[in-house]
């Protein structure tokens, strides 16, 4: 296995990206178990940043860590915890789009609908498919932030969807169509229009329900 090499000043930062995308991508696939001196080594750093990107990746479920036995990569969400997940999308982020449109800043409008208008451009494939997934993430944060609730905002944090979608399949092909649903929630939210933000979340997350679904048929 070869991660690339450090080059930011962010030394912390650095290791944790690098072995959150080699979690993405397959790098470090499903089931596998983690040697932290290796990663070291590979990264040309001491443990000790390794170790700390570890527990941020444990933190988000991308890992595992288990007494005597170190930390293993989690295995990809079963069809039943896929469904599960997105049930409680509909539930949590349903409302929190709703909220936003009622009680957002005039600030929080503007930002929602620039940042729902911004695109992914150049890179290769796997820093694209890593800044993707980072941006689709912010989007729908800054619902959650503009719904004005900090506890749901955590409960839609800590369900890390996105990191669990897009290691399991990314729909290439369809990433235009979800910025195109992002603006659509975004304008609703501009648009003081509870109902219609609600109905564009919906849409949205049943839309990206039924892109991602075909991982299973696989």
């Amino acid at each position: 296995m070869t991660l690339p090499r450090l080059k930011r000043s962010t030394l912390g930062d650095d290791v944790y990206d690098s072995l959150r995308a080699a979690v993405l991508e397959h790098t470090l696939a499903p089931g596998d178990r983690v040697n932290i001196d290796a990663l070291a080594r590979d990264l040309e750093v001491s443990p000790t940043p390794v170790r700390e990107a570890l527990a941020r990746l444990e933190s988000e479920g991308l890992v595992r860590k288990r007494p005597l036995a170190g930390y293993t990569v989690s295995p990809l969400l079963t069809r039943a915890e896929f469904n599960d997940m997105f049930d409680m999308r509909l539930l949590l982020e349903c409302a929190a789009a709703r909220w936003a449109a009622e009680r957002a800043t005039p600030e929080q409008r503007g930002t929602l609908v620039t940042e729902a208008a911004r695109t992914v451009e150049g890179g290769d494939e796997h820093a694209w498919h890593a800044a993707f997934t980072a941006l689709d993430a912010h989007v729908h944060d800054l619902v959650a932030q503009a719904s004005a609730s900090p506890l749901l905002r955590e409960s839609i944090t800590r369900l890390h969807a996105h990191l669990h979608l897009h290691r399991r399949y990314f729909p290439y092909a369809q990433t235009a169509v979800t910025n195109d649903e992002h603006q659509l929630l975004a304008a609703a939210i501009s648009d003081h229009d509870p109902d219609r933000a609600e109905s564009a979340m919906r849409e949205h997350l049943i839309h990206a329900r039924a892109r991602h679904l075909v991982a299973f048929d696989e």
